[in-house]
């Protein structure tokens, strides 16, 4: 009996321990959730608020419906010069996000199969300079990055956007991390059954890695959509700006712009939304791969 009792006391304070636990971290949560949605929503309500109301009020979530309006949309979406250009630049953000992905995603995993799946010399020095490279700052490499554009007469083209960060070491590391874990008898198996090394590299490896792509185009997507400096030092003609840089072009001195400014950025965030739903079933199960062991 003394034993029993004991059990159900030890159990009974687990289970109020586990109940602490969940209510703090639901608290946490719930703060951070919180913290994170408010300027999103109070963007929303500002960019149905016109350009007085954004001067007078600022960023609030004062609901007043009286003051809200669908102007700025009908104004962005309209036939004038802003929408126009805002829409150009949407179309070129667009293109660039897409092909950038397309190509990072492609080139990292050739390189971090190359990296994972075959043993030869030099392999873990290779590595450590890839790794290396995420120990520089992009601040530094500007100016050598720069002339190297000059040079190559890629400055005002969208190829000297994308090539400077196509070949990511922070990608490579995670592709990398994701195939060890990859059984290499799948090489030994497809090898057996007559396929070429770019048949196993792309027919049977490349289909595994789903939740490595899903994750790293989201990521990749995310940074190609909100780069900002690295477009602004190569771009010159204004038809070619990305949407963060033509953005920024509506500001006056007189502020009038505002609200279609915030209304143009709240409108931004679709695409990487949109792409993130399409792959958030493989996000999180390729975040966490590796992260146990078994």
């Amino acid at each position: 009996m003394a034993e029993t009792t004991s059990v159900k006391k030890e159990t009974t304070s687990m289970r109020t321990k586990r109940n602490v636990l969940t209510v703090f971290a639901t608290a946490l949560f719930a703060i951070l959730s919180f913290v994170i949605v408010y300027p999103l929503f109070a963007g929303l309500l500002a960019s149905f608020r016109p350009g007085t109301e954004l001067i007078r009020r600022g960023l609030s979530v004062n609901l007043d419906f009286s003051t809200l309006t669908l102007a700025n949309y009908k104004y962005l979406f309209g036939n004038n010069v802003d929408g126009k250009r805002y829409f150009m630049w949407y179309k070129n953000s667009l293109v660039l996000m897409l092909v950038t992905v397309f190509l990072t995603l492609l080139v990292c995993y050739i390189v971090a199969y190359g990296l994972t799946m075959y043993n030869y010399k030099l392999k873990n020095f290779l590595f450590f300079m890839v790794i290396a490279t995420m120990m520089v700052p992009f601040e530094i490499l500007i100016l050598p990055l720069y002339k190297e554009m000059i040079t190559l007469k890629l400055i005002d083209t969208i190829w000297g956007v994308m090539l400077p960060g196509i070949c990511g070491a922070s990608t490579i590391f995670f592709f990398r991390q994701y195939m060890t874990g990859l059984p290499k008898d799948l090489l030994d198996a497809g090898r057996i059954d007559g396929a070429t090394e770019y048949g196993i590299c792309f027919k049977i490896m490349m289909p595994i890695t789903k939740p490595a792509f899903a994750a790293m185009a989201i990521l990749c997507a995310m940074g190609s959509w909100n780069n900002v400096l690295w477009p602004m030092l190569v771009y010159r003609s204004a038809d070619k700006f990305t949407l963060p840089i033509g953005l920024n072009t509506l500001l006056t001195p007189y502020g009038n712009n505002y609200d279609v400014l915030i209304a143009g950025s709240m409108f931004g965030i679709l695409p990487v939304f949109v792409i993130f739903l399409c792959f958030q079933r493989y996000f999180i199960e390729g975040m966490t791969a590796g992260a146990v062991k078994g």
